[in-house]
């Protein structure tokens, strides 16, 4: 088959997001010798850790706004770019007040990609879904890899070493993205920047009720997700007893199944409609919460495991529905506001969950998100049942 210009722009569009999510992954397995080295509690990571998510989600709007202004290849450089920047600068960080701002500069510059790619790839393919699940990839690729290769390098090197790893991954792909990608048009170059932020602007955006329901199912499956991604091997440990490396291989499976899942999902949507789709994936992935609760066995709980990583899934659809409300010239500031809402708001799952698992328990916390999630699904089957629209 021949190679065509638009498979150039998928690929690299995973590329980019490979290196903004692996960034951020390449600093969980290291935490305990950056807290060691700086002598600061798990409480202080984990304000600077959740500074720079809170800065990841802040930043979506911002880029949407950007890519409309000037185009999105510029703005997807100095994503790529900047986290390669941002990364180095982390590890260099001569006191901890200084890793807390450059975590936070990390997250502000990796967040301008994932809404300005998709909005090139909504110009280069029609598919949009089967693009959008491809292009998703990049982030569990990236988890899956990441975690494993700062370990590596942090236990033998320390982990200075582990966060420049981000160095060697996205100078690459910010070499051919620069050079390979073409320029696009801005859909809004002329419009002055202040007129985009003002607030009845916003608002219009987001109260549209189709945005809106899709808004909500979003929020609700990102904080479900982010707790899963936070705690699922910890639930592992503590709720059924066990061992860190079974906990470990479990997580993997949970992010392989998610990497698999991000493309199914995405070419089903077009396929079949992105309601069904993204309702088979969430129902999936409540059976697969509640059976991670429940189940008995090694071969149940895994089932459960895969179930799960299917459930956390539905963004590749659920992406693509946003889009198909935005008019083309909407489209880079309206998707990365709706970004920007449901990963901030999603952000908080890790809070929630922890808190959940502190009062109440491992279970009773898992419980709650497999509710959650049958809650989401519950809402697309009224909505389809009833013709409602949104």
């Amino acid at each position: 088959m021949r190679w065509q210009y638009r498979t150039t722009v998928l690929g690299l569009c995973l590329l980019a997001f490979f290196v903004t999510y692996f960034a951020r992954m390449a600093i969980s397995p290291v935490v305990p010798f950056i807290v060691a080295d700086f002598a600061v509690s798990n409480t202080a990571i984990g304000f600077a850790l959740t500074g720079m998510w809170l800065a990841y989600g802040l930043s979506q709007f911002p880029s949407g706004v950007l890519s409309d202004r000037y185009g999105e290849k510029p703005v997807i450089l100095v994503a790529v770019g900047g986290t390669v920047i941002a990364s180095v600068l982390l590890a260099f960080s001569p006191i901890f007040a200084a890793f807390v701002v450059f975590a936070v500069l990390l997250g502000s510059v990796a967040g301008l990609h994932y809404a300005v790619a998709t909005t090139l790839l909504s110009r280069t393919y029609d598919e949009l879904g089967r693009a959008v699940g491809i292009h998703s990839i990049g982030g569990p690729l990236a988890g899956l890899v990441a975690p494993v290769g700062a370990a590596w390098v942090g236990v033998r090197f320390g982990w200075r070493p582990a966060l420049a790893l981000t160095l060697v991954v996205g100078l690459p792909v910010f070499v051919l993205f620069a050079w390979r990608i073409r320029p696009t048009e801005p859909r809004r170059p002329d419009q002055p920047m202040r007129e985009r932020f003002e607030l009845a602007t916003l608002l219009e955006l987001v109260s549209r009720p189709a945005v809106a329901f899709t808004l909500a199912i979003a929020m609700l499956g990102t904080f479900i997700v982010q707790g899963l991604l936070t705690f699922l091997p910890t639930f592992l440990v503590e709720h059924h007893r066990y061992s860190a490396t079974l906990a470990g291989t479990a997580f993997s499976a949970f992010f392989f199944v998610r990497t698999v899942g991000q493309f199914a999902v995405g070419e089903l949507s077009d396929r079949y409609g992105r309601d069904l789709v993204i309702g088979a994936s969430l129902f999936a992935g409540s059976v697969g919460l509640f059976g991670l609760v429940v189940g008995g066995s090694r071969a149940t709980v895994g089932i459960a495991v895969l179930a799960a990583g299917l459930g956390s899934s539905f963004f590749a659809a659920i992406d693509p529905r946003f889009l198909d409300q935005f008019g083309d010239t909407e489209r880079g500031a309206g998707f990365g506001l709706v970004r920007t809402c449901y990963t901030v708001v999603g952000s908080a799952g890790s809070v929630g969950v922890g808190l959940l698992a502190d009062l109440f328990g491992w279970g009773a916390a898992f419980v709650v998100l497999g509710g959650l999630f049958s809650i989401t699904f519950l809402a697309l089957a009224v909505n389809w049942a009833f013709g409602l629209g949104y």
